[in-house]
Protein backbone atom coordinates (compact mmCIF):
# COMPACT_ATOMS: atom_id res chain seq x y z
CA UNK A 1 0.00 0.00 0.00
CA UNK A 2 0.75 3.83 -0.22
CA UNK A 3 0.99 4.78 3.38
CA UNK A 4 1.86 8.37 4.74
CA UNK A 5 2.56 9.03 8.29
CA UNK A 6 1.43 12.41 9.54
CA UNK A 7 3.44 12.99 12.91
CA UNK A 8 6.67 10.70 13.56
CA UNK A 9 6.59 10.78 16.64
CA UNK A 10 6.49 7.45 19.13
CA UNK A 11 3.50 6.33 17.68
CA UNK A 12 4.01 7.01 14.07
CA UNK A 13 7.31 6.35 14.07
CA UNK A 14 6.84 2.98 15.37
CA UNK A 15 3.53 1.75 13.60
CA UNK A 16 4.98 3.46 10.57
CA UNK A 17 8.53 1.93 10.88
CA UNK A 18 7.32 -1.55 10.42
CA UNK A 19 4.78 -0.94 8.30
CA UNK A 20 7.56 0.67 5.52
CA UNK A 21 9.47 -3.04 5.85
CA UNK A 22 7.17 -4.05 3.36
CA UNK A 23 5.27 -0.99 2.20
CA UNK A 24 5.79 2.47 0.23
CA UNK A 25 5.92 4.74 3.68
CA UNK A 26 6.50 8.40 3.74
CA UNK A 27 7.09 10.05 7.03
CA UNK A 28 6.01 13.70 7.83
CA UNK A 29 8.08 15.03 9.74
CA UNK A 30 9.58 18.33 10.57
CA UNK A 31 12.85 19.57 12.30
CA UNK A 32 15.97 17.86 13.18
CA UNK A 33 13.66 14.69 13.59
CA UNK A 34 13.62 14.99 9.75
CA UNK A 35 17.01 16.02 9.10
CA UNK A 36 17.98 12.56 10.98
CA UNK A 37 16.03 10.51 9.21
CA UNK A 38 17.36 11.81 5.82
CA UNK A 39 20.52 11.46 7.04
CA UNK A 40 20.65 8.00 8.78
CA UNK A 41 16.99 6.55 7.95
CA UNK A 42 15.00 5.79 11.15
CA UNK A 43 15.32 3.75 13.65
CA UNK A 44 12.56 2.02 16.15
CA UNK A 45 14.24 0.41 19.15
CA UNK A 46 13.42 -1.52 22.26
CA UNK A 47 15.04 -3.93 24.59
CA UNK A 48 15.49 -6.22 22.31
CA UNK A 49 14.71 -4.60 18.80
CA UNK A 50 16.84 -2.51 16.68
CA UNK A 51 14.55 -1.91 13.59
CA UNK A 52 16.93 0.35 11.26
CA UNK A 53 14.27 1.88 8.13
CA UNK A 54 17.13 2.81 5.81
CA UNK A 55 16.91 4.58 3.46
CA UNK A 56 13.62 6.35 4.60
CA UNK A 57 10.86 8.17 2.56
CA UNK A 58 10.30 11.25 4.42
CA UNK A 59 9.42 15.02 3.88
CA UNK A 60 7.98 18.29 5.41
CA UNK A 61 6.14 19.23 2.21
CA UNK A 62 3.00 16.66 1.36
CA UNK A 63 2.78 18.97 -1.62
CA UNK A 64 5.57 16.94 -3.54
CA UNK A 65 3.79 13.67 -2.95
CA UNK A 66 1.08 12.10 -4.92
CA UNK A 67 -2.22 10.61 -3.36
CA UNK A 68 -2.03 8.05 -0.53
CA UNK A 69 -3.86 5.12 0.24
CA UNK A 70 -3.58 5.68 3.79
CA UNK A 71 -2.86 8.13 5.71
CA UNK A 72 -2.06 7.35 9.77
CA UNK A 73 -2.46 10.45 11.12
CA UNK A 74 -0.54 10.83 14.35
CA UNK A 75 -0.32 14.73 15.59
CA UNK A 76 -1.14 16.03 18.79
CA UNK A 77 -5.02 16.58 19.41
CA UNK A 78 -3.67 20.79 19.28
CA UNK A 79 -2.39 20.16 15.96
CA UNK A 80 -5.29 18.70 14.48
CA UNK A 81 -6.71 21.23 11.97
CA UNK A 82 -3.35 22.53 10.82
CA UNK A 83 -1.92 19.13 10.52
CA UNK A 84 -5.08 18.62 8.43
CA UNK A 85 -4.29 21.46 5.90
CA UNK A 86 -0.96 20.12 5.61
CA UNK A 87 -1.65 16.87 4.36
CA UNK A 88 -4.86 18.08 1.94
CA UNK A 89 -2.68 17.72 -1.01
CA UNK A 90 -2.36 13.75 -0.65
CA UNK A 91 -5.91 12.87 0.33
CA UNK A 92 -7.56 11.89 -3.05
CA UNK A 93 -11.14 10.27 -3.42
CA UNK A 94 -9.90 7.07 -1.94
CA UNK A 95 -7.72 7.61 0.70
CA UNK A 96 -8.62 6.42 4.09
CA UNK A 97 -7.28 9.25 7.34
CA UNK A 98 -6.89 6.73 9.75
CA UNK A 99 -6.94 8.56 13.64
CA UNK A 100 -4.62 7.27 16.10
CA UNK A 101 -4.64 10.36 18.01
CA UNK A 102 -5.57 10.62 21.75
CA UNK A 103 -8.71 11.72 23.03
CA UNK A 104 -12.53 11.09 21.46
CA UNK A 105 -12.61 14.32 18.91
CA UNK A 106 -9.59 13.93 16.51
CA UNK A 107 -11.78 12.02 14.06
CA UNK A 108 -14.92 14.51 13.70
CA UNK A 109 -12.64 17.28 13.23
CA UNK A 110 -11.15 15.56 9.91
CA UNK A 111 -14.51 14.33 9.04
CA UNK A 112 -15.89 18.16 8.64
CA UNK A 113 -12.47 18.23 6.65
CA UNK A 114 -12.28 15.09 4.28
CA UNK A 115 -15.49 14.02 4.43
CA UNK A 116 -16.67 10.42 7.08
CA UNK A 117 -16.73 8.37 4.02
CA UNK A 118 -12.78 9.23 4.36
CA UNK A 119 -11.84 9.18 7.65
CA UNK A 120 -11.32 6.09 9.96
CA UNK A 121 -11.60 6.30 13.41
CA UNK A 122 -8.61 4.54 15.56
CA UNK A 123 -6.79 3.86 18.91
CA UNK A 124 -3.15 3.28 19.09
CA UNK A 125 -2.06 1.27 22.31
CA UNK A 126 1.77 1.66 22.70
CA UNK A 127 4.04 3.18 25.15
CA UNK A 128 6.74 5.08 22.35
CA UNK A 129 8.24 8.63 22.06
CA UNK A 130 11.02 9.89 20.49
CA UNK A 131 14.79 9.20 22.20
CA UNK A 132 16.87 11.68 19.73
CA UNK A 133 16.45 12.52 16.55
CA UNK A 134 15.82 9.76 13.87
CA UNK A 135 15.10 7.03 17.10
CA UNK A 136 12.23 5.89 18.25
CA UNK A 137 11.83 3.87 21.37
CA UNK A 138 9.21 1.99 22.53
CA UNK A 139 8.20 -0.57 25.29
CA UNK A 140 7.97 -4.39 24.48
CA UNK A 141 4.32 -6.45 24.66
CA UNK A 142 1.71 -4.01 24.36
CA UNK A 143 1.13 -2.51 20.86
CA UNK A 144 -1.92 -3.16 19.05
CA UNK A 145 -3.94 -1.10 16.97
CA UNK A 146 -7.95 -0.71 16.55
CA UNK A 147 -9.79 1.12 13.90
CA UNK A 148 -13.06 1.30 12.19
CA UNK A 149 -15.33 3.64 10.19
CA UNK A 150 -17.37 6.18 11.54
CA UNK A 151 -20.68 4.83 10.58
CA UNK A 152 -19.90 1.11 11.25
CA UNK A 153 -20.28 -0.05 8.00
CA UNK A 154 -17.17 -2.00 5.91
CA UNK A 155 -14.90 -0.46 3.77
CA UNK A 156 -12.85 -2.02 0.94
CA UNK A 157 -9.36 -0.04 1.85
CA UNK A 158 -9.73 -0.31 5.54
CA UNK A 159 -10.05 -4.49 4.64
CA UNK A 160 -6.88 -3.48 3.01
CA UNK A 161 -4.90 -2.18 5.42
CA UNK A 162 -5.72 -4.60 7.89
CA UNK A 163 -4.55 -7.32 6.00
CA UNK A 164 -1.14 -4.66 5.39
CA UNK A 165 -0.96 -5.15 9.01
CA UNK A 166 -0.67 -8.71 8.92
CA UNK A 167 2.95 -9.31 8.96
CA UNK A 168 3.69 -6.60 11.28
CA UNK A 169 4.70 -7.32 15.03
CA UNK A 170 1.77 -5.47 16.59
CA UNK A 171 -1.92 -6.57 16.81
CA UNK A 172 -4.40 -5.03 14.70
CA UNK A 173 -8.46 -5.37 14.71
CA UNK A 174 -11.32 -3.74 13.13
CA UNK A 175 -13.81 -2.52 16.05
CA UNK A 176 -17.22 -3.10 15.91
CA UNK A 177 -17.99 0.10 17.03
CA UNK A 178 -15.27 2.39 16.82
CA UNK A 179 -16.95 5.22 19.80
CA UNK A 180 -16.38 2.50 22.25
CA UNK A 181 -12.99 1.18 21.51
CA UNK A 182 -12.36 5.60 21.36
CA UNK A 183 -14.06 5.81 24.57
CA UNK A 184 -12.38 2.94 26.35
CA UNK A 185 -9.01 4.37 25.86
CA UNK A 186 -10.25 7.85 26.44
CA UNK A 187 -11.65 6.93 29.95
CA UNK A 188 -7.63 4.61 30.65
CA UNK A 189 -5.70 7.34 29.27
CA UNK A 190 -7.68 10.80 30.89
CA UNK A 191 -7.39 9.57 34.41
CA UNK A 192 -3.47 7.69 33.87
CA UNK A 193 -2.16 10.61 31.73
CA UNK A 194 -4.00 13.05 34.36
CA UNK A 195 -2.35 11.09 37.59
CA UNK A 196 0.72 10.23 36.06
CA UNK A 197 1.57 13.48 35.01
CA UNK A 198 0.11 15.33 38.41
CA UNK A 199 2.60 13.43 40.24
CA UNK A 200 5.15 13.26 38.03
CA UNK A 201 5.16 8.97 38.58
CA UNK A 202 5.34 6.00 36.27
CA UNK A 203 1.49 4.85 36.43
CA UNK A 204 1.76 1.41 37.83
CA UNK A 205 3.29 3.36 41.10
CA UNK A 206 -0.03 4.76 41.10
CA UNK A 207 -1.79 1.51 41.20
CA UNK A 208 0.28 -0.26 43.78
CA UNK A 209 -0.55 2.67 46.22
CA UNK A 210 -4.40 1.77 47.51
CA UNK A 211 -5.14 4.94 48.55
CA UNK A 212 -3.64 6.52 45.35
CA UNK A 213 -5.09 3.26 43.36
CA UNK A 214 -8.72 4.97 45.04
CA UNK A 215 -8.12 8.02 43.25
CA UNK A 216 -7.27 6.70 39.90
CA UNK A 217 -10.66 4.55 40.19
CA UNK A 218 -12.72 7.18 40.87
CA UNK A 219 -11.59 9.47 38.00
CA UNK A 220 -12.27 5.80 36.00
CA UNK A 221 -15.88 6.33 37.10
CA UNK A 222 -16.15 9.69 36.63
CA UNK A 223 -14.61 9.37 32.76
CA UNK A 224 -17.07 6.27 32.24
CA UNK A 225 -20.12 8.11 33.38
CA UNK A 226 -19.34 10.86 30.91
CA UNK A 227 -19.06 8.25 27.95
CA UNK A 228 -22.65 6.91 29.17
CA UNK A 229 -24.12 9.92 28.94
CA UNK A 230 -22.90 10.33 25.36
CA UNK A 231 -25.02 7.08 24.58
CA UNK A 232 -21.35 4.92 24.48
CA UNK A 233 -22.17 1.25 25.25
CA UNK A 234 -19.27 0.60 27.16
CA UNK A 235 -18.74 -2.86 28.60
CA UNK A 236 -20.65 -3.18 32.38
CA UNK A 237 -16.88 -4.08 34.08
CA UNK A 238 -15.15 -1.54 32.23
CA UNK A 239 -13.37 0.02 35.32
CA UNK A 240 -12.22 -3.49 36.76
CA UNK A 241 -10.69 -3.88 33.70
CA UNK A 242 -8.79 -0.72 33.20
CA UNK A 243 -7.54 -0.64 37.06
CA UNK A 244 -6.41 -4.77 35.78
CA UNK A 245 -4.58 -3.81 32.56
CA UNK A 246 -3.10 -0.54 34.76
CA UNK A 247 -1.45 -2.88 37.27
CA UNK A 248 -0.39 -5.45 34.86
CA UNK A 249 2.48 -2.13 33.08
CA UNK A 250 5.56 -1.99 33.46
CA UNK A 251 7.15 -0.12 36.14
CA UNK A 252 9.04 2.26 34.40
CA UNK A 253 5.69 3.03 31.88
CA UNK A 254 4.47 6.80 31.79
CA UNK A 255 1.63 8.29 30.21
CA UNK A 256 2.81 10.68 26.91
CA UNK A 257 1.50 13.77 29.22
CA UNK A 258 3.69 13.67 31.53
CA UNK A 259 7.23 13.20 29.05
CA UNK A 260 5.35 16.75 27.18
CA UNK A 261 5.31 18.02 30.65
CA UNK A 262 9.14 17.39 31.84
CA UNK A 263 10.00 18.37 28.48
CA UNK A 264 8.60 21.77 28.50
CA UNK A 265 6.55 20.84 25.45
CA UNK A 266 2.49 21.44 25.26
CA UNK A 267 0.60 19.10 26.90
CA UNK A 268 -3.12 17.70 25.63
CA UNK A 269 -4.51 18.70 28.84
CA UNK A 270 -7.72 19.88 26.77
CA UNK A 271 -8.28 16.71 24.58
CA UNK A 272 -8.36 14.43 27.93
CA UNK A 273 -9.51 15.48 31.50
CA UNK A 274 -10.34 19.12 30.20
CA UNK A 275 -12.68 17.04 27.68
CA UNK A 276 -14.00 14.63 30.47
CA UNK A 277 -14.57 18.29 33.17
CA UNK A 278 -16.33 19.67 29.92
CA UNK A 279 -18.65 17.02 28.93
CA UNK A 280 -19.15 16.61 32.42
CA UNK A 281 -20.57 19.97 33.22
CA UNK A 282 -22.83 20.12 29.93
CA UNK A 283 -24.38 16.11 31.09
CA UNK A 284 -24.67 17.51 34.73
CA UNK A 285 -22.04 14.76 35.89
CA UNK A 286 -20.04 15.74 38.98
CA UNK A 287 -15.54 15.26 37.81
CA UNK A 288 -14.09 16.53 40.57
CA UNK A 289 -10.84 14.54 40.23
CA UNK A 290 -10.41 15.14 36.66
CA UNK A 291 -11.25 18.78 37.79
CA UNK A 292 -8.07 18.25 39.77
CA UNK A 293 -5.96 17.45 37.22
CA UNK A 294 -7.13 19.85 34.91
CA UNK A 295 -6.52 22.72 37.50
CA UNK A 296 -3.40 21.56 38.41
CA UNK A 297 -1.64 20.90 34.80
CA UNK A 298 -3.42 24.21 33.28
CA UNK A 299 -0.73 26.43 33.77
CA UNK A 300 1.99 23.48 31.91
CA UNK A 301 -0.52 23.92 28.56
CA UNK A 302 1.93 25.60 26.55
CA UNK A 303 4.47 24.38 27.93
CA UNK A 304 6.65 25.26 30.96
CA UNK A 305 4.91 28.94 32.31
CA UNK A 306 7.45 31.65 33.18
CA UNK A 307 8.31 31.91 36.94
CA UNK A 308 8.95 35.20 38.44
CA UNK A 309 11.53 35.74 41.28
Amino acid sequence: MRIAVMGTGGIGGYFGGYLARENDVTFIARGDHLAAIHKNGLRVVSTDTDLHIEPTMATDDPRTMEPVDIILFCVKLYDTLSAAETIAPIVGPDTRVLTLQNGVDGADQLAQKFGRENVLGGVAYIAAKIDAPGVVSYLPGMTRIVFGTMDGQSDPMMNDFLNTCEPCPFGAEIADDIQVALWTKMVLLATNAGISATSRLPIRVTFDDEEARGVAVAAFREAEAVARALGVDLPDNIVDLLTQASMSFPTDMYASMYHDLVAGRRIEIDGLPGTIVRLGAEHGIPTPVHSTFYAMLKPYRDGAPALSD
